[in-house]
C-alpha cells in the first residue's frame, strides 16, 4: 500500500549514550524523542544499540581484558518486552510519532543486536535482530534470521530497517527492497574506526536510496572525549574511537536533505516529499520493471530460528485401560512437527 502523506516529516538523533546506566540513556533517549516531536517530527530514528550503549569495548579491548564490561553490558541490556520496551511504546503514542531504536537485547543466557521500531499507537511493529554481527562484534552478539528482514507499515508509511554493514549484504536489503520500503532505517554505533567509516557511511546511505527508490534515515552515535577516555587511555586505541559519525537524510535521488552531521551531539530533521519515490522508480525500479526475475532472482526463508522443533502425538485411545490392551489393540499415531 503506498503512503497516502504528501510529505513526512522525519528526525535523526545523534547523541552519545550513558555508559554506566541504561536508565539515564533511556532519559536522553525520551528527551530527544520529545525535542524531535516537537519540531513536528512523525518519524524519529536514534543509533545502533544505543540502549544501554554500543559495546565500543569490544573493537578496542582484547578478550581476556573485556570480561568485565561483557558482563555489565548483560546487566543492563534491554529484555523485550520490558518495562523499558512499554515506556517507549507508551511515549510513543503519547507523541503520535514512529520511533526506532536499536538495543542491545537480552534473551536469557545471549544478546542480540536488536532494532524496535515503535508505531505511532504504541504498538511494536517490528523487533529484529542484525543477521550477521560484525568483526568484534561476533564475541558480543548472536544471529539473527530472516524472519526479521520485514518491511512494516506505519503511520509514516512502509519503513525497512537494516544495522550497520548488514547494509553491505546486498540481499538483506533486496529482501526489503522486494517489500516496497518507502522509508529505510539505518544504524551506526559512531564514533569508531576514524574519518574512512563516515565516508563509507555516506557512499552506503546514498546508494541504498538510489537502488530502492526510497528515502533513507541514518543516525549514528557519538562518544565524548571522557568517554573515549574511560574505555580506554592508550592514545593509539582512542584513535579508533573517534570520527565515524554520519547522521543524514537522503532522498531517493541520492540528495542529502539536511546537512549530515559528523560529530558532537544534534538532530537532524527534514521534510520527505513522497512523491519523490514514484518519480525516482518511474526511471528506475529495481524490483519492478527493471528486475529480471527470471533470471535472477532472491529466496528468503523468513521463517524464524529455533534451537528446537516441538513434536506433539495425538494417539488415538491411548493409553489403554489395561496391560492386555496394551498388546493387543492397535493404534495409530499422528505427529506434526512445528519448524516455525
Amino acid at each position: 500500500m503506498a503512503n497516502t502523506h504528501e510529505t513526512v516529516r522525519v528526525a535523526a538523533v545523534q547523541i552519545s549514550p550513558d555508559l554506566v546506566s541504561k536508565s539515564r540513556t533511556l532519559d536522553k533517549v525520551m528527551s530527544a524523542m520529545r525535542e524531535a516531536a516537537g519540531e513536528g517530527a512523525g518519524l524519529v530514528v536514534f543509533p545502533e544499540t544505543f540502549v544501554p550503549w554500543y559495546p565500543y569495548f569490544s573493537f578496542v579491548l582484547p578478550p581476556m581484558l573485556a570480561g568485565s564490561e561483557h558482563l555489565r553490558l548483560y546487566e543492563e541490556a534491554v529484555s523485550v518486552p520490558s518495562m523499558e520496551t512499554a515506556a517507549l511504546g507508551a511515549l510513543s503514542k503519547e507523541l503520535g510519532i514512529v520511533a526506532v531504536i536499536g538495543v542491545n537485547e537480552r534473551d536469557h543466557g545471549s544478546l542480540y543486536n536488536t532494532q524496535l521500531v515503535f508505531d505511532a499507537d504504541g504498538t511494536l511493529c517490528l523487533k529484529r535482530r542484525k543477521i550477521t554481527p560484525t568483526y568484534h562484534e561476533r564475541m558480543i552478539w548472536g544471529q539473527g534470521d530472516g524472519e526479521g528482514l520485514k518491511v512494516v507499515e506505519t503511520a509514516v508509511g512502509r519503513v525497512g530497517a537494516l544495522a550497520c554493514w548488514e547494509h553491505y549484504n546486498p540481499l538483506a536489503r533486496y529482501a526489503l527492497m522486494t517489500q516496497h520500503e518507502e522509508i529505510h532505517v539505518a544504524q551506526f554505533p559512531g564514533s569508531l574506526v576514524g574519518p574512512i567509516f563516515s565516508e563509507q557511511i555516506e557512499v552506503t546511505m546514498r546508494h541504498h536510496a538510489l537502488e530502492s527508490g526510497c528515502f533513507v534515515v541514518n543516525a549514528t552515535g557519538w562518544l565524548t572525549d571522557e568517554q573515549i577516555n574511560s574505555i580506554s587511555d592508550d592514545p593509539k586505541l582512542q584513535r579508533g574511537l573517534r570520527d565515524g559519525c554520519m547522521t543524514c537524510i537522503v532522498s531517493p535521488e541520492g540528495r542529502h536533505l539536511a546537512t549530515p552531521l559528523t560529530e558532537g551531539e544534534g538532530i537532524l530533521i527534514a521534510d520527505l516529499d513522497m512523491r519523490l519515490i514514484t518519480k525516482r522508480k518511474r526511471m528506475m525500479d529495481s524490483v519492478g520493471h527493471y528486475s529480471r526475475p527470471e533470471l535472477l532472482h532472491l529466496v528468503h526463508d523468513r521463517r524464524r530460528a529455533r534451537t528446537v522443533a516441538s513434536v506433539e502425538r495425538n494417539v488415538t485411545d491411548f493409553p489403554p485401560q489395561d496391560t492386555e490392551e496394551l498388546f493387543s489393540k492397535p493404534h495409530v499415531e499422528e505427529e506434526r512437527v512445528d519448524v516455525r
